[in-house]
C-alpha cells in the first residue's frame, strides 16, 4: 500500500492534502468532517486584525450611543480596549482540542505590534504552525513594491523570532519577482510558503449598476500558476513550497508533487464536490503511485521540476516565444481546455 505520509515546515502530515483557511475550518462540524475524510492538516479561518477593529469601534458606537442623555453613566460599559480576539482564539482552541491531525492557525494584521502580539496569542492555542496571511493587493499609485515586499519579509522575520512553531506565509502574485521575494522569507527563517492566495475580486452588477462581492472559488486551470512555480522553487529553499489555487482532485495534488510541491491546500473542491473530495483525491493518489510502481511520495516528488526535467525550457520564456511563432503547431499537439 502506498505510503502518503510526508513533512511540512517540520509537522509530520498522514498526507500531502490540507484543508486551507475558509468557512469550513470556521465551524466546529465541518472541522470533524475534514478530519474524518481524512486531510493531513487543516488551516483555520484567518484571524483578521481588521475585522476586529471594526468589532471594536461598533462596540465603541453603540457604547456611547446614548451619553448624551445620560452623562452621569459614561463610565458603565467596560472600555474597548477589552474587546479582541477571543473568541477566535477560544474557538482556534477548541479545534485543537477536536482533531487529532495537525493544526494551523491563520494570522493577518495591520500594525506590526499586533502581528506579533496576536501570533503569541495563537501560539498560546497549542497550534501546531502558524500562517501568515499577507493579504495585500495593490491599490494606490505611489505604494512602492519594495517598501511592501520590505515590511512583509521585517514582519515575517519578526513573528518568526517571537514564536517557537513553524511559520509560513501565504504570498499574492503582486511581486515584481516573486522568486527573489519567496527566497527573502526563507533567509528570514520562514519555513513554508503557500503559493498563491486567492485574493478577494469585486465585481459589478450592471442591471442595477452596484458592486457586489460574489463568492470567488478557484477553478482547476488556475493550479498552473503554482505548478509552475512549484517547479522554478523546488530545490533552491529550505522551507516547504505548499501549493495552493485550483486544485480539484487526486490527479491535480500528483501534479503538483511531480513540480515540487511538499504538499497541497484544498477549499473550493470542498465547496464544489463536498468534504468528502478528500476521500476520493486520496485513493486516486493510491492508484496512481500503484501503477506507477511508487511507494512513497519522495519516489516522484520534484521528478518533473526545473531542476530535475529533461527539457528545463518548460518554465521559462523560450516556450512562449515558440507559441508565438509555432502557434498552429503546438496548439496541434498540445492538449486544449
Amino acid at each position: 500500500m502506498a505510503n502518503l505520509q510526508t513533512t511540512y515546515m517540520g509537522i509530520a502530515l498522514a498526507n500531502p492534502i490540507i484543508a486551507g483557511a475558509s468557512e469550513l475550518t470556521g465551524h466546529i462540524e465541518s472541522v470533524k468532517k475534514i478530519e474524518e475524510a481524512g486531510a493531513g492538516a487543516l488551516v483555520i479561518k484567518s484571524l483578521f486584525e481588521e475585522q476586529i477593529q471594526l468589532e471594536r469601534f461598533k462596540l465603541e458606537e453603540d457604547a456611547t450611543m446614548y451619553d448624551h442623555r445620560h452623562p452621569e453613566m459614561i463610565n458603565i460599559h467596560p472600555r474597548m480596549e477589552h474587546a479582541g480576539p477571543q473568541e477566535h482564539l477560544t474557538h482556534v482552541k477548541k479545534v485543537k482540542e477536536t482533531v487529532k491531525i495537525p493544526v494551523i492557525a491563520s494570522l493577518n494584521c495591520v500594525n506590526r505590534e499586533t502581528w506579533l502580539e496576536y501570533a503569541k496569542m495563537l501560539q498560546d492555542t497549542g497550534v501546531d504552525g502558524l500562517e501568515l496571511n499577507f493579504y495585500a493587493s495593490p491599490r494606490e499609485q505611489d505604494e512602492k513594491g519594495a517598501s511592501i515586499e520590505d515590511d512583509q519579509v521585517a514582519v515575517a522575520e519578526a513573528v518568526v523570532k517571537a514564536v517557537s512553531i513553524p511559520v509560513s506565509v501565504k504570498l499574492s502574485v503582486f511581486y515584481s519577482n516573486p522568486l527573489q521575494v519567496i527566497s527573502r522569507f526563507d533567509q528570514a527563517g520562514v519555513k513554508g510558503f503557500v503559493l498563491f492566495n486567492r485574493m478577494f475580486q469585486p465585481d459589478i452588477n450592471v442591471k442595477e449598476v452596484k458592486h457586489i462581492s460574489p463568492f470567488n472559488l478557484s477553478n482547476q486551470i488556475d493550479n498552473r500558476l503554482p505548478l509552475r512555480f512549484a517547479g522554478l522553487l523546488y530545490g533552491a529553499l529550505n522551507g516547504d513550497v505548499c501549493s495552493s489555487t485550483g486544485i480539484f482532485d487526486g490527479k491535480d495534488v500528483i501534479k503538483m508533487l511531480l513540480a515540487g510541491s511538499t504538499c497541497v491546500q484544498v477549499v473550493s473542491t470542498l465547496y464544489r464536490n463536498k468534504i468528502t473530495q478528500i476521500q476520493t483525491m486520496l485513493k486516486e493518489i493510491e492508484e496512481w503511485m500503484g501503477d506507477k510502481g511508487h511507494t512513497k511520495l519522495e519516489d516522484f516528488r520534484g521528478q518533473l521540476s526545473k531542476k530535475h526535467t529533461k527539457n528545463p525550457w518548460t518554465y521559462e520564456r523560450a516556450q512562449y516565444v515558440r507559441l508565438l511563432f509555432d502557434a498552429e503547431n503546438v496548439i496541434k499537439n498540445a492538449p486544449l481546455i
